[in-house]
């Protein structure tokens, strides 16, 4: 644009001649005076000669100077790393992250709280915004490669000591193009659209982070709601058992350090629960944010789980397993990656526009105008109709600039060479979140086992240690030992199946899962 503009200062005092010569009256400026029919022919020629000039120049300005853009080849491992040799070493087409949110979380709630987030946060709407203003810088940017055409009106009017008096409207027109010979423009429109897929790519970014985060969070709240209702439980356990202790004691079959001892693990119980409701306020507060709302309560599905006498029953049954797909798709799924390529992809173009620099810029520039008055001199009114236009072609070339070229260029190429080990970095970042995920996923489904087992395990240990106590074999410190352990594990256990969800979700979001059919899908509605 600084080229067109010098440019353009380079066609204005063409353009005030023009307005200057359509105030001189016909009588005194013959000469300039509207062509004779003899002229047309000179005109035409020079018309053709200009139009084959410019297509000769289009011809030529399909040169592009430059490296074209070719993916970088990156080495990335056979299989994903996972906890077992057998489940590394197989490698599905199908993959975890191919389903739709909606299909991986199946609680009707939570799939009401991502649509409301998908729809009103805010952190989306500011993507999508900066998509639309990155599709307005190409059209910036590709403006470059068109001609700048500006017209200037004019009207003037007065009376001399002479008494002359002239009334004249005059119109200039001009016009700038660069003729873009070298590629210099195009490789800028290049990189601007490449800033705006990966933008794009940004925001499916956003999208999936969100829905991992909006589940993510979810899963914690009901994790908390589950230890809550576990410390709850335990506190009206408890005072029952310190109300049968305090009646034993009333009949001398048990002693004061049995009351007190009873009431260490309700007053334990009821320390949790201040804490735990904490948590959870600040929980909803949080999901509330990623909704769009100010902080407010937070509706809930089905819980994650309750107990039975045959144990823990889950109100979800989850894979021991999932499928990771293959690798190499994971540089199509991520949309980080694909950001990071199409930073590559501009970082590329700009090295174009840096090697443009140092050819000549070669710029036409024309003006055309009429005016149409008349003036009254000594009593006769002499009309004033005249037609002046004007056309030039200028060639720049850049000898010295003090290094200035040389180094945009080598900043230029660092900056590419930048983009790509970020690019790699990307890359390599992303296998390291699916094989953390895949590992993470399946002990944590493994721990969660164990302390269904440990918590069946000290259920019987409580029950058999009161009934020892109540036949006078045991002491009340084994009942309380066995209790406080029993509490520990219960919770415990609820965190290690929130944990067992908080990886499937990480896993979900590593391998890239969620953010097409959020975006392209038409989502289902809630039965």
């Amino acid at each position: 644009m600084r080229d067109v503009s010098q440019a353009r200062d380079l066609v204005e005092p063409t353009s005030r001649f023009s307005k200057s010569a359509a105030l001189v009256p016909a009588a005194v400026n013959e000469t300039q005076s509207l062509p004779r029919r003899g002229t047309l022919r000179h005109r035409f020629g020079t018309i053709l000669a200009g139009s084959l000039v410019v297509f000769a120049a289009l011809l030529l300005s399909a040169c592009n100077v430059g490296p074209d853009y070719q993916r970088p080849k990156v080495q990335i491992p056979a299989s994903f790393r996972a906890p077992s040799e057998a489940q590394q070493a197989e490698a599905q087409a199908t993959s975890f992250a191919d389903l739709p949110w909606w299909q991986v979380f199946q609680d009707t709630q939570l799939q009401e709280l991502i649509r409301t987030a998908l729809k009103q946060n805010y952190d989306l709407q500011l993507a999508a915004e900066r998509i639309t203003a990155a599709r307005a810088q190409v059209g910036i940017t590709r403006s470059n490669e068109f001609p700048q055409v500006s017209s200037n009106p004019d009207f003037s009017g007065g009376k001399t000591d002479q008494a002359i008096k002239t009334n004249i409207f005059s119109l200039a027109a001009d016009a700038v193009f660069q003729l873009d010979f070298f590629g210099r423009y195009r490789r800028g429109t290049e990189a601007a659209r490449a800033e705006l897929v990966g933008t794009q790519d940004a925001q499916q970014t956003v999208t999936l982070t969100l829905v991992s985060d909006i589940a993510s969070d979810y899963f914690l709240l009901r994790d908390l709601d589950l230890q809550l209702q576990i410390a709850q439980q335990t506190v009206k356990t408890q005072e029952d058992s310190v109300e049968l202790t305090e009646m034993r004691l009333q009949h001398g079959v048990a002693n004061r350090l049995d009351v007190l001892q009873a009431r260490q693990v309700l007053d334990t119980a009821n320390a949790q629960i201040p804490d735990l409701e904490r948590q959870i306020g600040q929980t909803e507060d949080a999901i509330s944010i990623l909704l769009g709302n100010y902080p407010q309560g937070v509706p809930r599905g089905k819980g994650l789980g309750v107990e039975t006498p045959q144990g823990w029953q889950w109100s979800e049954t989850l894979p021991p397993q999932v499928p990771a797909g293959l690798p190499s798709a994971l540089l199509e799924r991520r949309p980080d990656i694909r950001e990071a390529e199409q930073n590559l992809v501009a970082a590329n173009a700009d090295i174009g526009v840096a090697k443009a620099m140092f050819f000549p810029q070669v710029s036409l520039t024309g003006s055309g105008g009429g005016a149409w008055g008349h003036s009254v001199f000594f009593g006769s009114d002499v009309p004033a109709h005249m037609g002046i236009y004007s056309y030039s072609a200028s060639l720049a070339q850049p000898l010295f600039e003090g290094g200035y070229l040389r180094n945009n260029l080598r900043y230029a190429k660092s900056q590419e060479r930048q983009v790509l080990i970020s690019y790699q970095q990307t890359i390599q970042k992303a296998f390291g979140d699916v094989s953390d995920a895949l590992i993470g996923y399946q002990k944590y489904h493994g721990v969660r086992e164990r302390q269904e087992q440990t918590v069946k395990d000290l259920q019987d240990s409580v029950s058999v240690s009161l009934m020892r106590y109540r036949g006078g074999t045991a002491t009340y410190l084994d009942v309380l030992d066995s209790q406080r352990s029993l509490f520990n594990a219960e919770l415990t256990l609820a965190q290690a199946r929130n944990n067992e969800y908080q990886s499937l979700v990480q896993l979900y979001k590593a391998l890239g899962g969620g953010w097409s059919q959020a975006s392209s899908a038409p989502m289902p509605t809630i039965p």
